[in-house]
């Protein structure tokens, strides 16, 4: 701490380490400056190898959001029709003794009665104290319905899951001696900064850096090539590059025979695939391909390590589990795993030795098997009645670290679901979102810079360590406390629900440094750093598995293939534009929207769209369109761009309901259909028309 003497009073200055809580793979170790009690500054922690002292623009300006005039900050009540906004301030006591009253009520009415409560949550904190420990303890002691948490990446992790054994790759680190990066499906430099920082520095080493994806993205500006592929033709793309492969013979046929099952099976699929029937599904050239299995191949030639970071992007469609399955499967076709800076990277979360069940105590169910429902047909399940199959209505909803009115697909069903009078509803949040409109109650709940929490990550292998930098603003509580608070008054008394944070810190890692964390905030998990250099994957086998055979027992396809998007242009086609939406730079999913700063960068709702396919609809930069399908309809302004291809329009998201033109967002369009392995989103696979708005 350091004292600073100002018109002669005494000023302290200290600064507390932290972590950035937010859906992104970087979870960067944060250095928070106090002064008096206020937190003055957020900057990246230079100590930190992967931070290195940088933030993105979001988080540089978490004190405006933690200090934002609108926070919540005292316990609300509805007072006006569900959606209109209207509330009272209540306290505490009176706030919980009523949800007690209403859960009790509702789970009192037989043994599987408290299935017709459902928690509803996923990553407005990546944290894992704050996310789901205490609150899983609650939810467990219940009986509530579980939920299936899928809505950001199932998919891509079931079919990495399937082909490498896990959520495991490479080191991030080593992305920067890598001399061929294929950036697939991911805008690293808006949403993985960190690596793109590696990136950049093999680029300035002779690295040719290729971006695949159907948005010319401010990444594919820098890369030396852009792949616009249409959504959801990734695996076709992946499958010829292996036919390509095996024609010109650019195999490591040595570690194809020692380290991987299936190949004979996988060859001849690939076979099936040849450049010209790729080109064609995927849009693109057939030089690029040839090009690109060239370059890949070439890497094996000359013994260079080449290396893939796959992000979540290309798995939000119908076979985004096959496609990502297809995608593992490319480097152990040319050896790159022999290398620290060969591979692949999808997510590193696998790696980490965390205690699930020490923060969650599942053995509070005392033998009940709930029932599990999608987060991503909320909207369908909100509006059921109880039936065979599906159990008993949905009575009562807890919304917390999640915004689901507005990031959920379909959301119009999702409004109608929220409006239901008999729906009771209990939002823990900072501001007054799209969701909370809906609530009955809502809870004032810290930002990270009031609580404790430990964080693995997605895209390196440090543990960090959250320290509260300053006391609660307002009468705000953390996730756990009100879980603690709200398990007390329904009369929970095992002693496990008194766990303080710092208790739940450390039974999340028993094996990782404590004492390290509180000096330093990270500690670094022990890895190889060629973890598949001889083989050992985390499969049944052991080995990569280009054919699984637990998918062919469940009677799925053992090998991976091109699955079509459930809705797919053609002359049979209603809508003849395929629609993605990829976050806008400035927020993260619906988080930041509010934030005056970062929104005033971001403009307004646009959607990216191509000349060619605005020409054609007498549309021009700046005019208001509407975008529609079955679904339903968003207003939007439209922007004539190169980052649009012809064909695919671009509907930046996710802005809260409330912001939009006509009191909608672009998830008025998206599907709650389900992707073929994980039971994941379909966001990116979704056609509509557009037209100017009248």
């Amino acid at each position: 701490m350091t004292t600073y003497l100002l018109a002669d009073r005494p000023i302290q200055t200290q600064q507390t380490l932290g972590a950035c809580p937010h859906d992104c793979p970087d979870t960067c170790s944060l250095l928070t400056t106090v002064q008096d009690g206020v937190a003055i500054k957020v900057h990246g922690n230079p100590g930190h190898p992967h931070t290195n002292g940088v933030l993105c623009t979001k988080v540089s300006r978490y004190p405006e959001r933690t200090y934002h005039a609108e926070r919540i900050l005292h316990p609300l009540k509805r007072t006006g029709p569900k959606g209109s906004g209207q509330f009272e301030r209540v306290s505490w006591e009176s706030a919980l003794a009523d949800i007690a009253s209403r859960l009790t009520t509702i789970a009192a009415r037989g043994p599987d009665a408290a299935q017709a409560i459902l928690p509803y949550s996923y990553a407005g904190t990546m944290g894992l104290v704050q996310g789901d420990s205490m609150a899983a303890r609650f939810f467990h002691q219940l009986g509530a319905s579980f939920l299936d948490r899928t809505i950001c990446s199932a998919a891509g992790g079931e079919g990495l899951t399937r082909t490498l054994g896990g959520k495991v790759g490479m080191k991030v680190e080593f992305f920067a001696q890598s001399r061929l990066i294929l950036i697939w499906g991911s805008n690293s430099i808006g949403s993985n900064l960190h690596f793109w920082r590696y990136a950049q520095e093999a680029k300035r080493l002779g690295a040719k850096l290729i971006c695949i994806d159907p948005r010319k993205t401010e990444t594919a500006d820098k890369c030396h090539e852009h792949i616009a592929l249409l959504p959801g033709t990734d695996a076709a793309l992946a499958l010829a590059l292996m036919r390509e492969l095996i024609v010109h013979d650019w195999l490591d046929h040595d570690y194809i025979a020692r380290h991987t099952l299936g190949w004979e099976l996988l060859r001849e699929r690939a076979m099936e695939w040849s450049v010209q029937r790729a080109a064609e599904i995927c849009g693109v050239a057939r030089e690029q391909i040839e090009s690109l299995a060239r370059d890949y191949g070439r890497c094996l030639i000359e013994q260079q390590p080449a290396a893939i970071r796959l992000n979540y992007g290309m798995q939000r469609v119908h076979g985004g589990g096959n496609a990502t399955r297809a995608i593992a499967c490319l480097p152990a076709l040319i050896g790159a795993w022999r290398q620290p800076s060969g591979g692949l990277l999808f997510s590193s979360s696998g790696s980490f030795p965390m205690d699930r069940a020490a923060l969650q105590r599942p053995d509070l169910l005392a033998g009940r098997t709930p029932r599990t429902l999608n987060m991503v047909s909320i909207g369908d399940d909100l509006l059921r009645d109880s039936s065979t199959g599906f159990g008993p209505k949905i009575e009562a909803l807890i919304v917390y670290n999640s915004n689901p009115v507005a990031v959920a697909p379909d959301s119009g069903k999702v409004v109608q679901g929220f409006a239901r009078e008999d729906l009771f509803t209990v939002v823990l949040e900072h501001f007054q979102t799209d969701s909370a409109d809906y609530a009955d109650y809502i809870l004032p709940a810290t930002t990270q810079l009031e609580h404790a929490d430990i964080h693995l990550s997605y895209g390196h292998t440090d543990v960090l360590l959250n320290r509260a930098a300053i006391e609660p603003l307002g009468e705000a509580k953390a996730n756990t406390q009100i879980f603690r608070e709200l398990a007390a008054c329904m009369g929970f008394d095992d002693v496990c629900f008194a766990d303080d944070d710092e208790t739940l810190c450390r039974a999340a890692f028993p094996s990782a440094d404590y004492a390290q964390l509180l000096n330093q905030g990270f500690t670094t998990l022990p890895m190889a750093d060629a973890p598949f250099a001889k083989g050992n994957f985390p499969t049944p086998s052991g080995k990569c598995e280009f054919y699984s055979a637990s998918l062919a027992a469940q009677g799925l396809d053992g090998l991976p293939d091109h699955v079509p998007n459930y809705e797919s242009p053609g002359a049979a086609a209603p809508y003849p534009l395929a629609m993605i939406s990829p976050p806008a730079r400035n927020f993260l999913n619906s988080t930041f929207v509010n934030v005056t700063s970062l929104r005033d960068i971001e403009g307004e709702p646009l959607l990216e769209i191509s000349e060619a396919d605005a020409a054609a609809r007498g549309i021009w930069s700046g005019a208001v369109v509407r975008v529609f399908n079955d679904r339903g309809s968003y207003l939007c302004k439209a922007k004539l761009s190169a980052r649009a291809r012809p064909g695919v329009v671009n509907g930046l998201g996710v802005w809260w309901r409330k912001m939009g033109l006509n009191g909608t967002n672009v998830n008025q369009l998206t599907s709650q259909k389900l992707t073929d392995l994980g039971r994941g989103p379909t966001f990116y696979d979704c056609l509509v028309e557009v037209e100017l708005s009248t």
